[in-house]
């Protein structure tokens, strides 16, 4: 026990040094932003996330987990050494995210990116998954949620390790003014725009289990609490290592790779219906299991992970300095993307927040899946599976998908049907909706489906 607690703190002293801030920034004041509709579907999508996967996730049994990568690393160095062994272990099947300019870049376009790796692995597995994150990581999948709506429906756990959901307020605006930071940093600084328009509206949903983890010695999103979910409709729980733990150590970086109380906590909302449970985690894992299973704090391999992210650690909190190639230093925020502000993309939505579709029939604003998000008809989408979700007030409803009855199912409360695409390239389908309302009124959806053709 002795030697284990030893290796811990050698771990916590070196990437304590490695690491000023994972998610640190700074950004334009974004408190007045104003709230773009929380169920206007986003645009269409063309880009590919870039996934490295455990094995095929059909006929997955359990949720396949998405591992979503801190800012300035890349998945290897933030998981291949911890999550992805225990999760094999466990016989869960699991994907890694890799960022672009390990996640150094617009936070947006990685959100994009999420989108795609939502839809994809739902569709494969045909089941919802668990998304998993760190620092920057524990955050940037909600953009995917907030703006396309449609990936609600696929996502079952967002599980976050010290994540910068209200941002940061470790690096100053000016320093950033004066010599340039990377966009990610900027991005969550406590008062960007970003971050406003991130939590505008409601900061979880309906269906969701969302489990906050987070250290009260985070030295880098400040203030740590500031890591907690507060509002929406979502399953939530906010625990810091310390409530389980009271001696728990671990601070921002190492809170999310080498803390077994963090571990405990992810692995109890991972097995269990809605998020962790605290009151589950024993006392006694505190001096039992202080570390994450299958960490090897004395192995020089695994010390080598967090010191090969020195380069891209060193770019996120010191204004001026990008030492990851490619990486630009900006000395403004992003602009925000036209889906994420009140007015919208308009080539792609009607003032009501309703979507056209090629036969004049309209959508309920939840879009379909991968490459539509509910374009106009001059668009093509992928040809794979996606779910069109049915207006809340549908009571019951049935549906054909070119001219043949589908099934329509209840997930979290909302009557969905999943349109199976994949074998209709280069083809237009059809959905038609018939249904009542709560009170009786008769109704009827259609979309129009254009779907790409193959290379």
């Amino acid at each position: 026990m002795w030697r284990a607690r030893r290796g811990a703190s050698t771990i916590v002293a070196v990437l304590a040094t490695l690491t000023l801030g994972l998610t640190a920034g700074a950004g334009a004041a974004g408190a007045a932003a104003p709230i773009p509709p929380p169920d206007r579907p986003g645009p269409p999508l063309t880009a590919r996330a870039e996934l490295r996967c455990s094995g095929s996730l059909a006929g997955a049994t359990r949720a396949p987990v998405l591992l979503n990568p801190a800012t300035g690393v890349t998945p290897e160095q933030n998981y291949s050494w911890n999550w992805e062994r225990s999760l094999s272990a466990a016989g869960i099947p699991w994907c890694a995210y890799t960022a672009p300019f390990s996640t150094l870049g617009d936070i947006q376009v990685s959100g994009e990116l999420l989108v795609d790796a939502i839809r994809r692995m739902h569709a494969e597995s045909g089941r919802r998954i668990a998304i998993l994150g760190h620092s920057q990581g524990g955050m940037s999948m909600r953009w995917a949620l907030r703006f396309f709506p449609d990936t609600r429906a696929m996502v079952d756990d967002v599980i976050g390790f010290a994540p910068s959901n209200h941002g940061t307020t470790l690096v100053s605006l000016a320093g950033c003014r004066q010599a340039g930071c990377t966009p990610a940093s900027i991005q969550q600084a406590s008062d960007s725009r970003f971050i406003a328009v991130l939590n505008s509206g409601a900061e979880t949903f309906h269906g969701i289990s969302y489990t906050s983890i987070y250290s009260a010695t985070d030295e880098v999103v400040l203030p740590p609490p500031s890591a907690a979910l507060r509002t929406g409709d979502g399953r939530i729980t906010n625990v810091a290592t310390q409530d389980v733990c009271p001696t728990d150590l671990f601070e921002h970086l190492t809170v999310g790779t080498v803390s077994g109380t963090a571990y405990a906590l992810a692995m109890d909302a991972l097995e269990h219906d809605g998020p962790a449970d605290p009151k589950r985690v024993p006392l006694t894992s505190c001096f039992l299991a202080p570390l994450h299973p299958g960490v090897d704090v004395t192995n020089v391999q695994t010390l080598l992970q967090p010191l090969s992210a020195l380069p891209g650690l060193l770019s996120v909190p010191v204004p001026g300095v990008s030492l990851v190639p490619g990486v630009p230093l900006v000395k403004t925020e992003p602009a925000l993307r036209c889906y994420a502000t009140v007015a919208g993309c308009a080539s792609q939505h009607r003032p009501d927040g309703e979507t056209p579709t090629g036969d004049g029939g309209s959508s309920d604003g939840s879009g379909p899946g991968t490459g539509s998000g509910g374009g106009a008809s001059t668009r093509c989408m992928a040809a794979q599976r996606t779910t069109v979700r049915l207006p809340r007030s549908w009571r019951r409803a049935t549906a054909t998908v070119a001219g043949r009855r589908t099934a329509v199912r209840r997930r979290s409360g909302r009557l969905t049907v999943t349109v199976d695409l994949r074998a209709r390239a280069g083809r237009t389908v059809r959905l038609v909706a018939r249904g009542t309302t709560r009170t009786g009124k008769a109704v009827r959806r259609t979309r129009t489906f254009r779907v790409c053709a193959k290379a």
